[in-house]
């Protein structure tokens, strides 16, 4: 007879999955920084703090899975990406309507 072992630990981690996906759904949250601002840099960090913040909260829980660890850091990275993204975006409007005003 083949025995199989694992199954019990692999149904654990799916099932914690499923929790934190639901856990997942909506809004994370909001955070706000001021990418015009001659402390643009830090209110953008502290921006990325809150978000890392905000995720670790939802994924507590399930410390000892180390897939939802991994989910954790994915998202994370992704958030991490898009302020970043949304921060140089505002950067760039704000520095096109000063050489648009200053013409």
């Amino acid at each position: 007879m083949l025995e199989i072992k694992g199954l019990d630990q692999l149904n654990k981690t799916l099932s914690e999955l499923g929790k934190v996906t639901d856990e997942l759904e909506g809004e994370l949250g909001s955070i706000q920084f001021d990418a015009e601002s001659a402390e643009s840099a830090e209110s953008i960090e502290l921006a990325i703090v809150e978000m890392e913040n905000m995720v670790d909260k939802k994924f507590e829980n399930y410390a000892s899975n180390p897939v939802a660890i991994d989910m954790a850091d994915g998202i994370k990275a992704a958030y991490r990406q898009m302020i970043i993204d949304k921060a140089s975006e505002a950067r760039i409007q704000a520095d096109s309507k000063e050489n648009k005003n200053g013409r």
